[in-house]
């Protein structure tokens, strides 16, 4: 594959003027795209407890029906997510959010467990097709006056969309008239016109042969990402599971810390999560990427200890703060891996490489929050929690370790190399 790139009008010609303002639409097209879909997988988050309550449901359905997205998310990438390296980003963004758009129809619908569940299914193959369609896109679009913009996009945008979903959300639970069908049917109008809005702007990669091959369930990263990844795999797995554990039971959470707290408190748990990544995105971004995945792992243990201090008195502000200090964590790690992963990818390798980060991801935010039900269903919140928060301290420490090993070698490696 090879990105469209055609000769470039001289600067101040009209036609260098109407080329950059449709790159920067497209850019900002494509940002907005990856935030909704962040913005709609977190919007039910607000709304678990009034389905616990009108359904019945016991946590570890919350769990399943939370993970039935992520792992569907997961096949889709496995399979699909690739596939914009040989169609084009156009058709694939086009056809993920128009069944995007369904998805949040059948939310909107939904009056049981199981057809939560289907829908979220569906959701989560729009968006494991979509996500790594739009992140490709984004560094397709790479400004070189601007460098690592398009990495420092695909970092904030999810968390943006995401706290910007939750809090949506937890305002139309307060607000709104049906709420559980008010926040589906606004994002369902938000993606058909975002679909519509794509077929106007132009592709950014050529076609070229071998689609049908990339559905082959794959996960593949080129040599020149795959230490950085691996170097960073244990903190991304430890702040993703943190963000599934707040995503699926932190409304639960609340409720268990502070039974009177209004039903608006549990959904802003995971807000302040999300709002306190995206803003460490921002701050850290030019910070060393080393260097920010190493504070973030750092970020972590005291965040689970914040967590746990809540479940034995201190309440619902070391709750809080351990969220905040959770969302630091996932802020630096992610925006850090990701852009040590980037680095250094050749254009082919784009779609393929941002599909194997959010398997990793997104493997490690569903299967412990599956885990953590259960362990709720059968010892309580309580004894999860506090196993869920060891756990993740534990693999913070193994970040920190295998970032420190990098380092080191890092150092010797260019000591060797000096005359």
């Amino acid at each position: 594959m090879s990105t469209v790139t055609p000769r470039a009008p001289a600067p101040g010609h009209p036609g260098a003027r109407t080329q950059t303002a449709t790159r920067t639409a497209s850019f900002v097209l494509d940002t907005s795209i990856l935030a909704a879909l962040l913005a709609a997988s977190s919007a039910p988050t607000p709304l678990y407890p009034h389905y616990q309550d009108a359904w019945n449901l016991s946590a570890l359905t919350i769990t399943v029906v939370f993970s039935a997205y992520s792992l569907t998310l997961l096949l889709a990438l496995l399979t699909v997510g690739a596939l914009s390296d040989h169609l084009g980003r156009r058709p694939v963004l086009v056809g993920a959010l128009v069944v995007e758009a369904a998805s949040m129809v059948l939310l909107a619908s939904a009056d049981g467990a199981g057809a939560l569940i289907a829908a979220r299914i569906l959701q989560g193959a729009a968006t494991g097709a979509a996500t790594s369609a739009a992140g490709a896109a984004l560094l397709d679009l790479e400004d070189h006056r601007r460098p690592g913009r398009s990495a420092l996009t695909n970092s904030i945008a999810p968390v943006a969309g995401m706290a910007a979903g939750v809090l949506a959300a937890t305002l139309l639970v307060r607000f709104a008239p049906a709420p559980t069908v008010t926040v589906y049917v606004l994002l369902a109008v938000l993606f058909t016109a975002q679909a519509i809005a794509v077929t106007f702007v132009p592709e950014t990669a050529h076609r070229h042969a071998g689609a049908l091959r990339s559905l082959r369930p794959q996960l593949a990263v080129p040599p020149s990402a795959r230490r950085a990844l691996l170097t960073a795999g244990t903190g991304v797995v430890a702040i993703w599971a943190l963000g599934g554990f707040y995503s699926s039971l932190g409304p639960a959470l609340v409720r268990l810390v502070a039974p009177g707290a209004p039903q608006a408190a549990g959904g802003m748990v995971f807000f302040t999560l999300t709002a306190a990544a995206a803003l460490t995105v921002w701050t850290l971004r030019r910070t060393a990427p080393h260097t920010a995945a190493t504070g973030g792992g750092l970020a972590v243990i005291p965040a689970a200890a914040l967590t746990l201090s809540g479940l034995q008195g201190a309440g619902l502000p070391a709750v809080y703060g351990g969220a905040a200090l959770a969302g630091i964590a996932f802020g630096a790690v992610s925006q850090g891996a990701l852009r040590m992963t980037l680095a250094s990818l050749d254009e082919q390798d784009r779609a393929m490489t941002l599909a194997a980060y959010y398997v990793l991801s997104y493997l490690s935010m569903s299967l412990p929050a599956i885990a953590a039900g259960a362990a709720t269903q059968h010892y309580g919140l309580g004894t999860a929690a506090h196993a869920y928060a060891v756990a993740a301290a534990l693999l913070a420490v193994a970040a920190l370790a295998a970032l420190a090993v990098s380092q080191r070698r890092a150092a010797h490696s260019a000591h060797n190399d000096l005359p």
